[in-house]
């Protein structure tokens, strides 16, 4: 009989800022008693909606189950940054520029805005939550203009568009003189995500998708030619089982030594009253990722999407156990309240009212686990940091493996390499973390 057992559960530290400014939501039940499903799906994060979402397009009337850990929108997907980014976003490039088929992944990333707009109007999301507003990527240095540059002339190659901001232009945006300039790029949906995701499983709730909160799965085992899932007060027997767990895939022994477990880090700032918004300037809503990818990343919202705040995410650890420290938070915590008054020196000391880390998994190699592992058991994992667009992606894949069709979702990630094996610990820790640093030292001011 195959088992696999949860050898750790997820673990947060910090608010999911972006679900504690949104009102209170209705809670799921907890999974209790022993039931039935075809198809359950462990994870309810993007790429565990987008699955359930699929699912109820191609296998009409199927008993679909969806379980979490915690909470709707606790977990990371109410952590991120909320960037739902269309053109190739490579982390560990210079400039973002990808190093594959980048015609291929723009196509994809464009398929999961397009699902995630229709899920929207389906759903009756609130549009503020899916702002198709698109991106700047700021530069405060030479070298940064010039990586933006570079970017440009890539997406120039590809027939893509994007405009170059210059300094003032920035200003008028942002309402800070830090940057240099911005490389505009019209194709991100910028989400609240907590929002997002929670408009998701209400939709899918009034689908007939049965969701359960606080239900982690602690083991689940074949059983004849099904599956038995177990958690601490109740058990699912499904025909199908589906991962869409990102990092804790290495949690149930998958791909064990094989992902990088990665935490970001992010403040908010409490909600900006009419004077403080006047010294402050600039527009209403807007999102800047660090033209190196070792910067700072800030977004600005308003009221309809949690209130008039600044988010600024910066500093990684990784943490192969999947627990951040409070060292961790408190070290990013200083960090960002400096890059912040950096930015903002109109509003510099102003105390933020949440900081938090936020978990994302990559492989060394770039690849994600979108696959059939066993008969009836099938994977939507490692977003590779891109977990809105690649999380749904991976997870529309999953759902079209277990309902048997092949799509080119299927066709590109099955194709893909296994993630390749990292160095052993504590070499791993030491050395990523010493090179972390260093890339962010580097990367100071962007």
């Amino acid at each position: 009989m195959t088992r696999y057992t949860a050898h750790s559960l997820p673990a947060h530290l910090g608010p999911a800022a972006w679900n504690a400014v949104l009102p209170p939501q209705d809670a799921h039940l907890r999974l209790e008693g022993d039931q039935t499903a075809d198809v359950v799906i462990i994870g309810a994060g993007f790429a565990g909606l987008a699955a359930a979402r699929r699912l109820t397009q191609l296998m009409p009337g199927a008993q679909i189950a969806l379980l979490d850990a915690g909470r709707i929108a606790e977990g990371a997907a109410g952590r991120n940054s909320g960037f739902m980014i269309d053109l190739p976003h490579e982390l560990t490039s210079e400039d973002y520029a990808g190093t594959g088929d980048d015609l291929t992944i723009i196509a994809l990333n464009r398929k999961a805005c397009n699902f995630a707009r229709a899920a929207v109007e389906d759903y009756g999301i609130d549009p503020a939550f899916f702002d198709p507003a698109g991106k700047v990527n700021g530069a405060a240095s030479e070298t940064a203009h010039a990586h933006n540059q570079s970017y440009a002339r890539h997406l120039a190659s590809l027939g893509e568009t994007s405009e170059m901001l210059d300094a003032q232009a920035m200003s008028e945006l942002t309402g800070s003189a830090h940057y240099r300039s911005g490389l505009y790029t019209p194709g991100t949906v910028m989400l609240q995500p907590a929002g997002y995701v929670r408009g998701l499983a209400s939709g899918l709730s009034r689908d007939g998708v049965r969701i359960f909160e606080k239900s982690p799965v602690t083991e689940f085992s074949r059983q004849g030619t099904g599956w038995q899932v177990q958690t601490p007060h109740g058990r699912l027997s499904a025909g199908k089982v589906i991962l869409t767990v990102n990092g804790h895939l290495e949690s149930f022994g998958i791909a064990r030594g094989r992902l990088m477990q990665l935490f970001l880090f992010a403040t908010m700032t409490p909600d900006l009253d009419p004077d403080t918004l006047a010294r402050l300037g600039g527009q209403s809503r807007w999102g800047v990722t660090p033209s190196d990818p070792m910067g700072t990343t800030l977004r600005r919202i308003d009221t309809p999407q949690g209130g008039n705040r600044i988010i600024t995410r910066t500093c990684a650890a990784l943490r192969p156990g999947m627990r951040p420290t409070k060292a961790d938070l408190g070290r990013a915590a200083r960090v960002m309240q400096r890059k912040f008054d950096q930015r903002f020196p109109q509003l510099a000391g102003m105390r933020m009212e949440h900081t938090w880390a936020g978990h994302l998994c990559l492989s060394l190699n770039g690849v994600a686990v979108m696959r059939e592992i066993e008969q009836g058991l099938y994977t939507g994992c490692v977003q590779n940091g891109l977990g809105t667009a690649r999380g749904t992606l991976t997870g529309i894949g999953a759902a079209e493996l277990a309902a048997g069709i092949s799509t080119e979702i299927t066709r590109h990630f099955t194709a893909e390499a296994e993630p390749k094996r990292l160095p052993p610990q504590p070499l791993r820790e030491i050395g990523a973390n010493a090179v972390l640093r260093f890339k962010e030292w580097r990367a100071r001011d962007e």
